[in-house]
């Protein structure tokens, strides 16, 4: 009787214990599931912001009102064609004026950094600049710019007005006409659109402020 007990106990071990195998290569499964799921994510959010969006954050007063200091937008970078109105970042590394002919030349100024500014004009079009009356035209229509902080008053010798932007190059100016380096001064000039990193769009901070910008 005992030893009738005995083997039914064994006979019931072992069936047990085919199980236990099974339970932990399940483990091992969910384990690398999880694993998998996070290294996938991992990718697709740096394949996000290196092609697609990236971070970037304002330092300066020079979009003013539009942008201030410190407020944190999202570019979209991913085949962008820049287009007139556009809030761009831009790497400036050289700038570019005209020379006597009309042909681009590096300036032999430049910032060495990254600059948010607006665009102004696209190649083909004509810009002039009229600090003494404080408004800006292009193709001869002045522009209607309830962005800016104040008429534009300045103008830094980058060019002799009007001109017309050479094809693969843009004019950029900030929202903050008085107070901001740009396409009128030689440091920047005239800006490659190679040389556009991509549009600001949204702005995620301060929480306040969150929301499309244009």
């Amino acid at each position: 009787m005992e030893e009738q007990e005995m083997n039914r106990s064994e006979a019931v071990q072992e069936e047990a214990n085919p199980q236990t195998p099974a339970k932990k290569q399940g483990l091992f499964h969910d384990i690398m599931d999880i694993i998998e799921t996070m290294v996938v994510s991992v990718f697709v959010v740096l394949l996000l912001f290196t092609y697609i969006m990236r971070p970037v954050t304002v330092d300066g007063r020079s979009m003013n009102p539009t942008l201030v200091n410190q407020d944190k937008l999202v570019m979209f970078r991913l085949c962008y064609a820049p287009t007139r109105g556009d809030i761009v970042v831009v790497d400036n590394q050289e700038g570019h004026v005209l020379d006597e002919n009309g042909r681009v030349k590096a300036s032999g100024y430049s910032l060495h950094e990254n600059i948010i500014k607006r665009i102004i004009a696209v190649a083909g079009q004509t810009v002039e600049v009229d600090e003494k009356a404080g408004k800006v035209y292009v193709d001869g229509v002045e522009l209607d710019e309830p962005y800016i902080n104040e008429p534009t008053l300045s103008n830094d010798g980058a060019f002799i007005y009007p001109i017309t932007v050479p094809e693969g190059y843009v004019f950029v100016m900030g929202d903050n006409r008085n107070h901001s380096t740009d396409s009128r001064n030689p440091c920047v000039g005239l800006v490659a659109e190679e040389d556009v990193l991509g549009k600001a769009f949204f702005r995620y901070y301060p929480f306040s402020e969150i929301g499309f910008i244009s």
